[in-house]
This record gives structure tokens, C-alpha cells and sequence, in this order.
């Protein structure tokens, strides 16, 4: 029975779905000015391994996340390099997917752009200013955020105490503006040589928040299932999502609210990028396996933070070459395996259990992992053998596959040799049975520097591509 850590209520609840065998998910996305760090990979990665796991349940998933393709960043980063802000977003929208593909990361149902959903956007507003939840103020739109009864909650905020932070950190030309220092923009003034639509406001653009209500809501219905995003969204962006969401309809938002926790990086501090402090994904991918990146960003619980340093990542590294190790090992032992009776499929499916009361945890993946590598041992025990079962062999590799992937690993061996390579290889074994060490060393160097490694086991030459 799955559990789920519900931000709202802040209990673990049991995962009903709406639908039955059908989940609908929301993640908010990036907004596409700069390159994902891998603070924002955290979360792409953690609520991919959600939805991986979700399916390995057998649930059929829709999964929406967006694109914020029009912001005061995007506008600051287009007039920086004198181009227009879609240009902005069409290139880093293609480095995203270029980023997530690398992570192995399942593209989502519906990845829907702000600008294109101007209409719906307004039409929304509409709605909330006709309901009275929200206001015009000299050509800005404004939600009353005290009049929404349960403002506060997602996030846990009294909201006294919110008027009085607020009151603090807002200058005097937007506190004339709103009714109270709590109201929250969902339509923005245009300014001088801005990008901008029309509106029964005049010429003026979407506040952040209003976009995911209105694209979640159009894709997967007035009340859908799972919405996730990072720890630093609770507040105000999914306090607000909330708010107006659930003015306009009537209806509950989200079932289910889950969040996880930041990368952080020396003294415990915060990634991000208005700390200067973050690496992308698209650099890092160049140095290291994108591969180990997704095992060190899948390793720790989704809702707890996660340390980056070099030595983490060589922690990571190290145990995802434990596991590539045991399926490629025993992969290689198949091609010799006979029909031998043995309780195998019994420790396979005992292990399977287990990582299963692991991830029905709240997705405790570290737990889970624990389980694959007990998988991995009897995988590396199983190989050992001089002699294996075949359907047995092929069980073991398949289990630790599924596992592994629903981590978003994949075993992928690169055994397209070139004639001319197998043949070397070939030879060199040759060698070493005529003990004519000589020209099996010289072999070994040669294959070395064309980027094969060679692995001498029991049962034979194993080969690899470096890298």
C-alpha cells in the first residue's frame, strides 16, 4: 500500500487516485532564461523517479510540467543580448531537453508554455475579478489573498504574521497598488518596450503564479491528483496556486502535495542561482557520466536535502559501477548457462518484496536501493558459479533492470566491435592459451588505446568501451 507525505496535511496518507489505475501529475517547471542546474535536476529527477515508480505499480500517468517562458528575468536576459524573449526561451527549452534526455528522464505528457495559453490565462482572471477575489489597480490585476479562507495552510503561515513581512519588503509604488500587502500580482502592467498582450486590463503580461493554475487545471481537470515541486515553491508560488484555483472552481486543487528538499552545497547552503552558487547540467555532463549524475541525484530521499561534493559523487560513482558490474557479469555468464533446478527466482522475488515496502514509503529510495544491492550480491554470487540456469540467470537481469530503472538507470552494454576489433580480441585470447604473453600484453595496450577495455574472468574475456 503506497504512502504518500502530504505537504498540506503533513502526514504520510494512503494514495488513493482519483480515477482508478490512473494518475494525473503536475510538476512545475523551469522557467527557460539559463541552463537547469542541478538544484532544479534534483526536482525533475526525484518526481521522474515518483512517476517511473507510479508506473511500475501499473498506474497509467499524465504528467504535466511547464515551461515559464515570459518573466522579468527572461525580458532582462533578452534586452542583455538584444533579442526577443521567445528566442530566449526556444533556445533553453531545447538545451532543457537536451539536459533531461542526457538524465534519462521521461519526457511528460504536456509540456505547456505560458505564452501559449495567454487566452485561458485571461479568462481565468476574469473570472476571479467577477467573483471578486481579485481587483485591477492601474493596469495590474490583484488577488485578495485574505479573502481565501484557507491562505496559509500548504505552508503552514499565520497570516498576521505574513501581512507584517510583507508590509516590509514592498516598496511604496507597489504598496499604493494593492489593497493589502499580502495581494498578490496576476496580471502585470506593461512597461515601455516590454513584451505584452492585450487585455481588458491593457497591455501587460501574466503574473508567475496564475500560469500554473491555469495550465494544470486545463490538462488534468479542476481537481487532479499529485502536484509536486521544490521545497522553495510551498511559498508563495503554491500557497497562491491554491488560492486561486480553488476561488475560481470551487473545488479542491490537489489531492496530494509533495515537495522535495534543495541541494546544498558547502556550510549547508542553498543552490541556486541568485546565489551564484550552482553548477549546471549542461557543464557537469561534459566531465562525468550523466548516468552516475542520475544515480547521485536519485540516492537520497526526495524530501530530504542532498549534499553535493566531489566526494558524494564519487560515492555515487562507485556504486553505480557496483551494479553496472553484476548485470554485465552475469549478462556475459548467460551465453554459457544450462538448465539447472535451484530456489533463485524465491531470493529474486523475496528482494522484489522488499524494495516494494521500501518505495510504498513515501518513495524511500534509499531503502529501495539497499534492496537492489542485495540483488547485486546475489547477482555477483550467481555469476561466480561454475554453472548457472539460463531462465534463472535471465531473471536476476531483468529484476535488477526494472529496479534499476525505476531509478532511471539503464544497462546499455556498447558491443558494436568493429570486424577488425573482435578479431583482436579474438587473437589475443588466442595468445594467452599459447602463453605467447608477449603478443597478448601488446594486444591489450593496442585495444587500451582504441578505447577497449579488457576484463580477463573465469568464464572468459569480458570487453568494454571506456567511458
Amino acid at each position: 500500500m503506497l504512502k504518500i507525505f502530504n505537504t498540506l496535511t503533513r502526514e504520510k496518507e494512503e494514495f488513493k487516485s482519483i480515477t482508478p489505475n490512473e494518475v494525473r501529475m503536475y510538476v512545475c517547471g523551469p522557467t527557460v532564461y539559463n541552463y537547469i542546474h542541478i538544484g532544479n535536476a534534483r526536482s525533475i529527477v526525484a518526481f521522474d523517479t515518483v512517476r517511473r515508480y507510479l508506473e511500475y505499480l501499473g498506474y497509467k500517468v499524465k504528467f504535466v510540467s511547464n515551461f515559464t517562458d515570459v518573466d522579468d528575468k527572461m525580458i532582462k536576459e533578452a534586452n542583455r543580448e538584444n533579442i526577443t524573449v521567445p528566442e530566449v526561451a526556444d533556445r533553453f527549452i531545447k538545451a532543457f531537453f537536451e539536459d533531461i534526455d542526457k538524465l534519462n528522464v521521461e519526457r511528460a505528457t504536456v509540456n505547456p508554455r505560458a505564452t501559449d495559453n495567454i487566452k485561458e490565462i485571461i479568462d481565468f482572471i476574469s473570472d476571479l475579478v467577477a467573483k471578486d477575489y481579485a481587483y485591477e489597480s492601474d493596469g495590474d490585476v490583484l488577488y485578495r489573498a485574505r479573502k481565501f479562507k484557507h491562505y496559509g495552510e500548504l505552508s503552514d503561515q499565520d497570516i498576521d504574521q505574513l501581512v507584517q513581512g510583507a508590509s516590509k519588503h514592498i516598496g511604496e509604488a507597489e504598496f499604493d497598488k494593492k489593497q493589502d500587502p499580502i495581494d498578490f500580482v496576476l496580471w502585470k502592467k506593461a512597461k515601455p518596450g516590454e513584451i505584452n498582450w492585450d487585455s481588458p486590463w491593457g497591455k501587460g503580461r501574466p503574473g508567475w503564479h496564475i500560469e500554473c493554475s491555469v495550465m494544470s487545471t486545463k490538462y488534468l481537470g479542476d481537481t487532479f491528483d499529485i502536484h509536486g515541486g521544490g521545497q522553495d515553491l510551498e511559498f508563495p508560488h503554491h500557497e497562491n496556486e491554491i488560492a486561486q484555483s480553488e476561488a475560481k472552481t470551487g473545488k479542491k486543487f490537489v489531492n496530494y502535495w509533495m515537495h522535495n528538499g534543495f541541494v546544498t552545497v558547502e556550510n549547508n547552503e542553498k543552490m541556486s542561482k541568485s546565489l551564484g552558487n550552482f553548477v549546471t547540467v549542461h557543464d557537469m555532463v561534459k566531465n562525468i557520466d550523466p548516468q552516475v549524475l542520475r544515480f547521485f541525484l536519485s540516492s537520497t530521499h526526495y524530501r530530504r536535502p542532498l549534499e553535493y561534493s566531489e566526494s558524494n559523487l564519487q560515492k555515487a560513482t562507485d556504486n553505480y559501477e557496483k551494479i553496472k558490474t553484476a548485470y554485465n557479469n552475469l549478462n556475459f555468464r548467460i551465453k554459457d548457462a544450462t538448465a539447472i533446478e535451484d530456489d533463485t527466482k524465491k531470493q529474486v522475488d523475496k528482494i522484489v518484496d522488499k524494495f516494494k515496502v521500501a518505495m510504498d514509503d513515501d518513495f524511500n529510495v534509499q531503502n529501495g536501493i539497499t534492496e537492489i544491492f542485495g540483488l547485486v550480491t546475489l547477482a555477483n554470487n550467481y555469476s561466480s558459479q561454475d554453472n548457472i540456469d539460463a531462465d534463472n540467470a535471465q531473471y536476476i537481469l531483468d529484476t535488477l533492470a526494472n529496479l534499476s530503472g525505476i531509478l532511471g538507470i539503464e544497462f546499455k552494454e556498447k558491443n558494436d566491435l568493429s570486424d577488425e576489433i573482435q578479431a583482436m580480441v579474438e587473437k589475443r585470447d588466442q595468445a594467452r592459451l599459447d602463453k605467447d604473453f608477449a603478443t597478448s600484453d601488446d594486444l591489450r595496450d593496442k585495444l587500451k588505446e582504441m578505447g577497449v577495455i579488457l576484463e580477463d574472468t573465469p568464464q572468459g574475456t569480458r570487453w568494454h568501451i571506456d567511458g
